[in-house]
């Protein structure tokens, strides 16, 4: 772990276990509320020196994290597949991703406002570091989860603590060793847990925010926790983002998109597709495409080329979804898929679900996982309103041919980015936001990077003469 600008091990060590085998592969030292003590007091301290600094040195510092990553890409992405279990090429994208976000944040800039100059009265906005940030990054995009937070932070002149999944720390460690190299000691601190710190971060008196993505539930714990000291919060939950297919559309291309949309990453990833509304007209077309393209998926370790599907993360999540497919198979009808592969590791076939009534868990829920469930409809403000009947609001998706008629229904769906005929196009300068229980505050852009700073008003007028 990293804490002060050294690397230390800890006074225990968990075991992680590699998805695609079961087998334990590493082990990982764990923190205890000792050592965080030791890594907020050194984020604390290293925190006035280093807000000091101009806005472009601290973007020089982010460059040289990407420029450093960029170098051993090879390695985190081997590492990253091995922990996390998605295949080697999908974990190659997010280690490019994670660079073009340090530096596409490390060319941003907040200038002050003027918002006031008249009759002697001046009024400026300016923007300071919040302190402290506590990131704390989930299990399915360890590495470009974590930069989504860091690069912000940094630049914004904040320090951190960061804590990674105890299912997928490794890579974040390996990240530790270039904050070392790079960065001020204490900037960054990371520690690693099986979640027996959580409430100790969230409610300690001397970090000033979290900023988490996760499930909900855990979301609402992290909020509770955070009120007691009135911490500032970002949370990026989960979602249960709906496609609705226009009836203009050729089915099986877009089922094709669609099938993407929810498999990759195995269906891990809080924005994938996780249920498709599709026109009683193309129904049949679209539900044959989806089933050739998940009897053709080779599901097996990330680590082999050729891989498309790769694990579940861990058996938790294994055991959830297979739940739901139980529970869909007595309810619906199952096209593809449907039964785990008799061999080690948390593997599930992609599969596809027909004849499912909205109120299904497989439908209802958030699966986290290769399961599509495909739904009929026959009227577009009926299906719209089945898409907004949801806790959640984090995306969606619409295809249609006519994109004015796509871009009207976008703009009712209840989400916080509704994408039309593209999906997971995520940039680091468009801010991301979840409505509802998918989330508050957003990340990216301008918007996410103004969530690490503090409007701060100072109103001048001269002083009268006597």
């Amino acid at each position: 772990m990293l804490i002060d600008g050294e690397l230390v091990t800890g006074p225990s060590s968990f075991d992680v276990i590699n998805p695609a085998t079961a087998e334990v592969f590493a082990r990982c030292p764990k923190a205890d509320e000792a050592l965080l003590e030791r890594a907020v007091a050194a984020a604390k301290g290293a925190l006035p020196a280093w807000s000091a600094r101009s806005m472009d040195d601290r973007a020089a510092l982010i460059l040289a994290l990407a420029d450093a990553l960029e170098e051993r890409s090879g390695e985190f992405a081997s590492l990253l597949t091995r922990e996390q279990g998605k295949p080697l090429d999908q974990a190659g994208y997010e280690i490019m991703g994670s660079i073009y976000t340090l530096r596409a944040f490390a060319q941003m800039r907040i200038a002050p406002r003027t918002l006031r100059n008249d009759n002697g009265n001046s009024v400026i906005e300016h923007r300071t570091p919040l302190g402290v940030i506590a990131a704390i990054t989930p299990w399915n995009f360890p590495v470009i989860l974590l930069m989504n937070k860091l690069a912000p932070a940094l630049l914004t002149g904040n320090t951190m603590i960061a804590k990674p999944a105890p299912t997928t720390p490794l890579t974040t460690l390996l990240f530790g060793e270039l904050c070392q190299q790079i960065l001020p000691a204490g900037v960054v601190n990371i520690l690693c847990d099986q979640n027996e710190m959580g409430a100790l971060i969230t409610g300690h008196p001397d970090i000033a925010k979290v900023a988490f993505t996760g499930s909900t539930a855990t979301g609402r714990k992290v909020m509770a926790s955070s009120a007691g000291t009135v911490k500032r919060v970002t949370l990026e939950l989960g979602g249960n983002d709906a496609a609705i297919v226009l009836d203009d559309v050729d089915a099986r291309r877009v089922a094709r998109k669609v099938y993407q949309g929810a498999m990759t990453n195995a269906g891990q990833i809080c924005v994938a597709i996780k249920r498709a509304y599709v026109p009683a007209a193309l129904y049949e077309d679209f539900c044959d495409e989806l089933v050739i393209l998940a009897n053709a998926a080779i599901v097996d370790d990330g680590a082999k080329q050729g891989t498309t599907i790769g694990p579940i993360q861990n058996k938790m999540q294994f055991d959830k979804v297979m739940a739901l497919i139980e529970d869909a198979r007595g309810r619906g009808t199952i096209l593809a898929g449907g039964d785990a592969l008799d061999r080690p590791g948390y593997f599930i076939p992609p599969t596809i679900v027909r004849d499912l009534d909205d109120s299904a868990p497989l439908v209802a829920e958030e699966q986290f996982g290769p399961v599509l469930p495909v739904l009929q409809y026959t009227d577009i403000d009926d299906v719209i309103a089945r898409a907004n009947n949801s806790e959640y609001g984090l995306g969606g998706t619409v295809w249609g041919k006519d994109v004015d008629r796509a871009m009207a229904v976008a703009m009712r769906i209840d989400t916080g980015t509704v994408w039309v005929n593209q999906h997971l196009a995520i940039d680091p300068n468009i801010p991301f936001r979840g409505v509802k229980q998918s989330g508050l505050g957003a990340e990216l852009g301008e918007a996410g990077l103004l969530e690490y700073t503090q409007a701060h008003i100072v109103n001048a007028v001269a002083l009268e003469d006597a």
